[in-house]
């Protein structure tokens, strides 16, 4: 397209205009996602000094480093926090969404309630569950001892420290996802309900065979969020277990966190070269959410 043309269609002012308009968002994706992305690029081919300070260039050794057996149970890890946070995550609260739209007496009450966790940050969330899992004082286990079961180590046992993050992550996205679930409810069309119904669309039949493909987007949208969220969640593992106990919640990005930041630690370029895998990983998860998954939702 030559100047002549855009300038007959888009006005110098109006084209001026559109600009300084787009100035705003252009300077935060140049700051915030271009220049950290060759950054991160940049210093995972370098070698740094103790303060973390680019010295040589390395080539692909941060990437070599990364092919051992260590990483590879941080990636395993990983996955397996991130497979339970999303299935919880979009499970259970869509099990509440369901009862909590329906218009009865006291449902703003609930829904107001069990919303509630959306609004608490990640060290917050951590700090009270620490609190409520402490053997001290844990009103967890008293309800466990009460029906005779023997409370584990929640954060000290290495097979539930994970699963009790984990667990923690899940209440703390299902106030935004139930949210976002009940909305989607709300807004179903009563008469294909109605005449889903008189053609025998009953119960469970009904649900899955109505109910969800309506709600299709809503359910996309919550999985590919929770993804993101469980991929990112940092303040979880570090508050709670510091990604102990023996590395059990030691999940990508703490292992990031650990290498760049804890203790004083300065591996910029090894950190970095685990960013771009993380990068990687969350491209190739997207590609499948929106090539495979979004394929099976009805927008209307």
């Amino acid at each position: 397209m030559s100047q002549s043309v855009i300038t007959r269609r888009w006005p110098p002012r109006e084209l001026a205009l559109t600009m300084l308009f787009l100035a705003p968002a252009v300077a935060g994706l140049g700051a915030f996602v271009v220049f950290p992305l060759f950054q991160a690029v940049y210093l995972a081919t370098m070698g740094s000094d103790i303060l973390g300070n680019p010295t040589r260039f390395v080539g692909l050794r941060h990437f070599q480093e990364l092919v051992t057996p260590e990483f590879g149970a941080v990636l395993a890890r990983t996955a397996g926090f991130t497979l339970l946070v999303v299935v919880a995550g979009v499970l259970l609260p869509l099990a509440l969404a369901v009862p909590l739209s329906q218009r009865l007496p006291g449902m703003r009450v609930f829904r107001t309630l069990f919303t509630l966790p959306f609004a608490y940050s990640a060290s917050a969330a951590s700090v009270v569950w620490l609190l409520m899992l402490n053997p001290a004082m844990s009103p967890v286990n008293w309800l466990l001892r009460l029906v005779g079961v023997s409370a584990p180590g929640w954060t000290t046992d290495s097979g539930w420290a994970l699963v009790t993050v984990a667990g923690v992550t899940v209440w703390m996205v299902s106030g935004f996802n139930l949210l976002v679930l009940a909305a989607g409810l709300a807004g179903l069309d009563e008469q294909v309900l109605e005449a889903a119904r008189i053609d025998g669309a009953t119960g469970v039949r009904h649900f899955t065979g109505i109910v969800l493909p309506m709600i299709s987007p809503s359910l996309f949208f919550v999985i590919v969020t929770t993804t993101l969220t469980a991929l990112q969640s940092l303040g979880q593992p570090q508050v709670m277990t510091d990604g102990g106990p023996n590395g059990a919640t030691s999940t990508l990005v703490y292992s990031i966190f650990n290498q760049a930041f804890h203790n004083n630690n300065s591996n910029y370029g090894l950190a970095s070269a685990q960013g771009l895998v993380l990068l990687i990983v969350g491209v190739l998860l997207a590609a499948v959410q929106f090539g495979v998954i979004e394929r099976r939702v009805h927008y209307r």
